[in-house]
Parts: C-alpha cells; structure tokens; sequence
C-alpha cells in the first residue's frame, strides 16, 4: 500500500453502497441513509477504504436514483440533508472516504428545468439547457436522427406543448424518457455543475464517481450513426458512436479538476467511460483530468487467462503513460454479478469459486479495486424476480426481452431466516429476495472459517497490511498455460506472489514460488512431498497468494 495520504484513490478498495438495497431504518422496504449509518462498522470491519454511494439526491426513481431532479437536496424517502452530514462525518470518523455519484449528462425530466421547458417556448434560455432538435418528416413527426437509447426504443421523445400535443420538436435521451440529456454546449450547464461540486466537497465529501462520464458532449450536428453493427445491447460500449467519447469532454474534466485541486485535502474524481480504446481511457486520466476510471475490459475478460492477462498488460501500460494508476472492478449495480457472470451453465458452485478466486487476483493487481455490495457474501443475480416487481426501464422499454439491472439490486442479507433478513424492521424489501438467502447473510457467514466473508475479511487485511499490494509495480511469473502468476514487491523488500488456475484441473505451483501460504480463494490446495521437495497443489478455479 502506498503511504501519500494525498493520494489515497491509488491504491483504495472501494465499496459501492446502492442505498435503496443496502440497510432500510424506517421499514418501508427502500434502503436509506439512517440505514446505511447502522451499517458503518460492518464496513469498516470489512477493511474497505472508502464508500461509494450511488445517488439518494430527488428523484422520482424511474431510473433507480440515476434520474436526478435536484442535486442539492436529499429524496425525503432516504434521508435528510442532516442525515448526509452525520454519514460523512461518520465514515470519516471510521478511517473511511466517501465519494459521492454525480450524474452530468442529463436530469430528470421532473427536474425544474426540464419542467420549465414545458412551460416555454421554442429559443428560451429553458430550451437551450438540453438538446432539444425540430423534428423531421412533413409535420416534423420523425425524431431529429437515428439515435437509438440504450435502453431500448428510440433516444428521442416528442415535445408536447402545455395542452399535450406534439410542438413539432423532439428532446434526445440517450436513456430513458424521463432522462432528458443535458447541452453541454450551453455555459450554464457548466457553472451548476460546478456550483454542485463545490456544493458536496463543501460538506466534506471526498470525491465523486462520474456516470456516463464519456457522454457529456456530442458530435457536432448530431449525426445518424451506424446502427447495423450496434444493437441496444451494446450501445454504451459502440467505439464510434457520435455520442461517446466527444473530445469534449476532457475540457469539462480539466475544469472539474481545477476545482477538486483546490481543495486542501485534494478532492478525487472516478470516472465511468465505457471506452474500449485503451489509449482513449488514458485521455481520462491524464494529470490534469480524472484521477481514476473504471477499467470495464477486466469486467468483460470473464473466466479467460490470455483475455485478463493482455487486459492487464494494456491498462497497466496505457496508465503509466500518464502516471495514473488502473482501477478494477469486476461488479456494480449496471452488470450481472460476477458470481453468476463466471459460472459455467447450471454450476454456480463454480461461478462462486471462480468470483473469489478472480476477486483474489484482482486485488494483487497494482491500483484500486471497487467492490460492489453484496459481492462479499457470494450473492448472486436474481433472475427470478415477478414481472410486477420489476424497476428496470431496460426491462419495461425492451418489452421484457432484455431483464435488465434488477437482479444484480435485491437487497442484501443481514440476519434471521426469513425476508427481509435484517434488510429493515419489517418483511417489505422494494425487490422480493430469494427465500434461501439467510444462507448467505451476514449474520450466517460472520465468524465462519471458510465463508465468502471471511474471505472477503482476511484477503483485505492482508492488502491493508502489505507493503507490495495496491500501487506499485509488477512481474508476471512463468506458469503453465491458462495460469496467471504475478510478484509484487514492497518498499520494504517484502513480496507476495498471486497465483490463479482457470484450468479445469488441479495445476503444481511452480516450486520456486515456496509453498508459504498467506490465503487461498477456496480449499482445493494441498501440500504434497516427495523426494524433491513440499509441492503445492491448487485446484481448478482457485487462487492463493504466497509470500514471496
């Protein structure tokens, strides 16, 4: 671990807490802030250094908190302003950071701009705060270009004048309809989020995750797009989409960091670009512009050694070329959990020990790490889940074809053997969970050796204890194929080697890496001796981390 406080988001484990689904104190089903507080030291005994907390601003939620009407005040349903101010002070008071979600490409459409817009006309000032397009066709009943939304359906949604009918223009939402996309072209937009920023580092907070952080800015004239090679499904991450990765953006960045600099301790910034190009994530995190960004290739590399290894080689490569430090995450709210992510069909035994085994190499990586809730119990997704339940727009928009973020968002287990499992006071939870999930809840699994939090525990003390984890250099070790090794070295000389098997058979740890254990993903590790020595044995879809 790096010891310039300064620099914390370089080597920090990072826990994201979606607060609807985290602790509920009042019983009404929605997880909230006071909720969250009763939780505090459950992350700190985790060994976590910091929390991310997705959005709990005004909202009305058709986007799970992502579609925000106000950015300065609390949704009454998870809090008060007070109740955020006690949060900070406390997760300080524990050692922790929190960091923030700002959501910049678009409100919500009951946010009071958007409202304002349906009370104006045609070139207010109202209008200019988003992109707002006349339409095409005779009577302007075709939307402005082909843009589609990613999810689902057309990103373009009409204008209806104060009567309800069409005005003849169309507004873009790259998302869902109720997530108008801001004109990032417009200075206003500019100096409120700013005045946002100051706003929350003000209170104390100590940085922000960005959302959609490489779509702020559009291509000049909004042009069609390809939409033969690109589906729904794949939009977000399109490399040539005329609505991602505008050279824009990093002008808004620099800004952002001019303001997070002049804070005394440095405020820090996360942000989450779905860009492909490794040189192009780079752009983000050059010195003058994001501290850190999501690195969603590691996500997507699945159960694939040479996949993760060359994922590993380019971001780690593309970073030093501008002396950031990478960020790995292998769950969050927006993706099927990597338990079940992982799993070969109708084996989620194994998808569990691939999740911790992976987990476990991914914290000997050099840089930060984000862990997303529940990910330390060996939660998996819910598919099942009643279509009147359902939240999703992805889900609604895609006539249920497309089953959307749901299941990755169930609230998470505490205690008791029944729902809601200490989620809150009552039975209500805002998605129904799984009857069988007190197996995995916290109060289940605490204090058991050999359980996914346990796991979770003692690998993250070690990383907190270690001089060769988190930032720093490494060294790729020979291994047989489908075997990753790394060594990482302290400033102090101490060393750690990680080893990961995703062979479907037991592999021998080359001897000259020693047989001194710190921990292993699961319990397929033996020790075997013969006349040449104590070898060790590690088993398909395991990992361990010798000192070295």
């Amino acid at each position: 671990m790096i010891h310039d406080e300064r620099q914390w988001w370089r080597d920090a484990v990072v826990y994201q807490v979606y607060p609807r689904s985290f602790a509920d104190a009042n019983g009404d089903g929605l997880g909230d802030i006071p909720g969250l507080l009763t939780r505090l030291d459950y992350l700190a005994d985790l060994g976590v250094d910091a929390i991310w907390i997705s959005p709990f601003y005004t909202s009305p939620l058709k986007d799970g908190g992502y579609d925000v009407a106000n950015y300065m005040e609390i949704d009454p349903r998870l809090g008060t302003l007070d109740d955020v101010d006690v949060l900070i002070k406390e997760i300080h008071a524990r050692g922790m950071r929190v960091l923030m979600d700002i959501v910049p490409n678009h409100t919500s459409s009951e946010h009071e701009w958007f409202q304002e817009v349906l009370r104006s006309e045609p070139g207010s000032a109202a209008w200019d705060r988003y992109i707002i397009r006349p339409g095409k066709g005779p009577n302007a009943e075709l939307p402005p270009n082909n843009w589609k939304s990613v999810f689902h359906g057309d990103g373009w949604s009409p204008v209806l004048t104060a009567a309800g009918s069409p005005s003849g223009y169309w507004y873009l939402h790259l998302f869902d309809s109720s997530q108008p996309d801001l004109n990032w072209d417009n200075r206003e937009i500019h100096d409120q989020a700013c005045t946002v920023l100051r706003f929350w580092f003000d209170r104390g907070i100590d940085g922000f995750r960005i959302d959609v952080a490489n779509g702020l800015v559009k291509a000049p004239g909004l042009p069609d797009m390809d939409m033969e090679t690109s589906s729904p499904g794949d939009l977000q991450a399109h490399n040539a989409a005329p609505f991602w990765d505008q050279d824009g953006v990093h002008e808004i960045y620099r800004e952002w960091r001019s303001i997070a600099d002049s804070y005394d301790p440095q405020r820090a910034f996360c942000g989450e670009a779905w860009v492909p190009d490794y040189q192009r994530l780079a752009m983000y995190v050059r010195p003058d512009e994001l501290h850190t960004c999501f690195n969603f290739e590691f996500l997507k590399a699945g159960w694939d050694a040479q996949a993760i290894r060359t994922c590993v080689d380019n971001t780690i490569r593309m970073h030093e070329s501008v002396g950031a430090a990478p960020t790995w995450v292998l769950s969050n709210h927006d993706v099927v959990r990597h338990a079940t992510r992982l799993a070969p069909d109708g084996q989620p035994e194994r998808g569990l020990a691939r999740a911790r085994a992976l987990t476990l190499f991914a914290l000997a990586l050099p840089g930060s790490l984000y862990l997303y809730q529940g990910e330390e119990l060996g939660l998996p997704e819910v598919h099942e889940l009643p279509h009147e339940t359902r939240q999703d727009p992805t889900y609604h928009r895609s006539g249920g074809q497309d089953l959307g973020r749901d299941g990755c968002r169930v609230p998470i287990p505490w205690s008791g053997n029944e729902p809601s499992f200490g989620f809150g006071p009552t039975t209500q939870s805002w998605l129904p969970q799984p009857p069988h999930w007190g197996d995995l809840s916290v109060e289940r699994q605490k204090g058991v050796p050999g359980s996914t939090l346990e796991f979770y525990r003692a690998a993250l003390s070690i990383r907190q204890n270690s001089t060769a984890l988190g930032d720093g250099p490494m060294q790729w070790l020979e291994t047989a194929p489908d075997v990753l090794a790394i060594r990482r070295v302290g400033y102090d000389g101490n060393a750690l080697i990680a080893v990961v098997n995703l062979t479907d058979q037991p592999i021998t740890v080359p001897p000259q890496f020693g047989n001194d254990i710190l921990i292993t993903s699961g319990t397929d590790v033996a020790e075997l001796d013969d006349e040449d020595g104590t070898r060790l044995m590690l088993g398909a879809d395991n990992a361990l981390w010798l000192r070295g």
